[in-house]
Order: structure tokens, then C-alpha cells, then sequence
């Protein structure tokens, strides 16, 4: 899904940004939600990391029909470790990235593919409030109501989380989701997997 600077904008002037905050270190140590989340073996010889949005449709269609392929040959055999970036490109999906990382280390993964695949239901039903829709499946993920308030209420989380798209943003030249890095190159689009199993071929 193409990004246009007025829709970085929108999203970034959602919460005060701090100045001179490089991507993926400042807070780090201070909050677990604002750790990487990645999977896949530590020692994999490809890094692949995906700037995805949890609105973006393209996006869907990625984890949905492809990366369950992408796991079993790449990231099961220890050939990839996969690295997810948030990049939201409106306030839904900021919301929901901030629940998906106030959720524990290990049930990120699952929660981000649950809930593109159930996009449609939550982030686009017409009539359907997105938040009370987005809360519901962080219930059945285990996170109590009290839990999620307090996150979508976190303006803190906010603003990391929207101090990072700006400084990925500026750092990778990114303007579509879903974005993947691999072998220090950008590769914009849902890629087939075929695609995507040679682009990580090309740097193995």
C-alpha cells in the first residue's frame, strides 16, 4: 500500500516525537514492548525484516498466503530469521501495534497473523467499531480489559512507536507496505513466494 508524507504525518503527529531518537534503541531497555520481535533462529544466516502496516491489505495477503510457506521452508529449517518493523499508515493500525507489542514476546507472532487474518472483521466491517472490535481479540489472546485500556491509552508507546516510523522512514527511503529488508536492500510489495525464496537465496 503506497505512503504518501501526508499519511506519515497524520500518523507521526499523533504523539509529541523526542527528538534525536534513533530506530530500535532509545526505550529499549526501559519497556519490553519497544524490544525487537522477531523469529526464527538467532544464528540464520538471512535477516529478513518486514515494515508492514496492520491495515495494509497487501500486507494481509503477505502473511496470509504466503508466509505460512515462507516459515516452514525458511524460518523452520534455520535458514531465515524474520524481523517485524510496525509502519502504520493510520491510527488503527497504530492502536493495534500497540496492542500486539504490550502482548508477551512469544504471542506477538501469532497475534500479528490473527489478526490480518481476521482484517476484514475488525479493521474494515462496516458499522464496526475497529478499537472495541481490536479489543475483543486481545481478550481471547488472553489480555485483560484493564490491560488494554491502559495500552491504547499509552502515549508513550505511541510515540516510540511512531518515532520509529519516521526514522525508518528516512533511514530505508520506505513508501509502501508491506517493505522488506533483505541482504541490506529494500524490496517493496507482497512479494509470491518464489520471489521471496530467491531474493534470500541471492544473499544465503
Amino acid at each position: 500500500m503506497p505512503i504518501s508524507r501526508r499519511t506519515l504525518l497524520s500518523v507521526v503527529a499523533a504523539a509529541p516525537l523526542a527528538a534525536g531518537i534513533a530506530p530500535g534503541r532509545a526505550w529499549a531497555d526501559e519497556d519490553p514492548r519497544r524490544t525487537e520481535r522477531s523469529f526464527g533462529h538467532p544464528d540464520a544466516k538471512v535477516t529478513v525484516t518486514e515494515f508492514f502496516s496492520l491495515t495494509c491489505t497487501h500486507c494481509a495477503h503477505f502473511s496470509n498466503d504466503v508466509m505460512p510457506q515462507v516459515t516452514k521452508e525458511l524460518v523452520d529449517t534455520g535458514k531465515v530469521r524474520f524481523v517485524y518493523h510496525d509502519f502504520p499508515l493510520d491510527q488503527v493500525a497504530l492502536t493495534a501495534a500497540m496492542v500486539a507489542r504490550a502482548l508477551p514476546p512469544a504471542q506477538y507472532e501469532p497475534f500479528i497473523a490473527a489478526l490480518f487474518a481476521s482484517q476484514d472483521k475488525w479493521a474494515f466491517a462496516r458499522g464496526a467499531d475497529p478499537v472495541l472490535e481490536l479489543g475483543k481479540i486481545a481478550g481471547l489472546a488472553g489480555m485483560t480489559q484493564d490491560t488494554f485500556n491502559a495500552t491504547i491509552a499509552d502515549t508513550g508507546l505511541r510515540t516510540w512507536i511512531a518515532t520509529q516510523m519516521e526514522g525508518f522512514q528516512k533511514q530505508y527511503g520506505i513508501d509502501s507496505t508491506p517493505t522488506f529488508l533483505i541482504g541490506g536492500k529494500t524490496h517493496p510489495g507482497a512479494l509470491e513466494y518464489d520471489a521471496f525464496s530467491k531474493l534470500v537465496a541471492a544473499v544465503s
